[in-house]
């Protein structure tokens, strides 16, 4: 489940558990809990024609997230999944449009008495010339 209007089935992401890098010893250089999810975007049947538009443009045909915070292969795997769903949520948010509003008469005013106050505070930089 992505969010409310969008579900995707179990049997459509690619697992895949690799060895965590870095040091950590025995523990690290032999157990394969680093958790590498893949969902195929393009050759989703969930996924309507204007999610998976919208999923293309901002993610590609593919989404892999991997996870390898944890020392459980159990916890990597929730944590990648909920990473998976945090970024086609992303993806798949649409910001509502603009509406341009117009200036209040308030900031209006302070902003031309404040070009006038600096047009007056360069005007009394200038130098002085003496009247003939």
């Amino acid at each position: 489940m992505i969010d409310a209007r969008c579900a995707i089935d179990a049997d459509e992401l690619l697992w895949r558990f690799e060895p965590s890098g870095g040091p950590g010893g025995q523990h690290a250089n032999r157990s394969h809990t680093r958790a590498v999810v893949s969902f195929d975007i393009a050759a989703s049947p969930s996924l309507s024609e204007a999610q998976r538009a919208r999923l293309r443009a901002q993610v590609g045909d593919v989404c892999s997230v991997a996870a390898d915070d944890e020392r459980s292969q159990r916890r990597n795997r929730d944590l990648a999944q909920r990473r998976l769903q945090q970024r086609l949520a992303d993806a798949l948010y649409v910001p509502p449009p603009r509406r341009r509003t117009r200036p209040t008469a308030g900031s209006v005013r302070r902003r031309l008495a404040d070009k006038t106050e600096q047009s007056e505070r360069k005007v009394a930089r200038r130098r002085v010339r003496p009247e003939d």
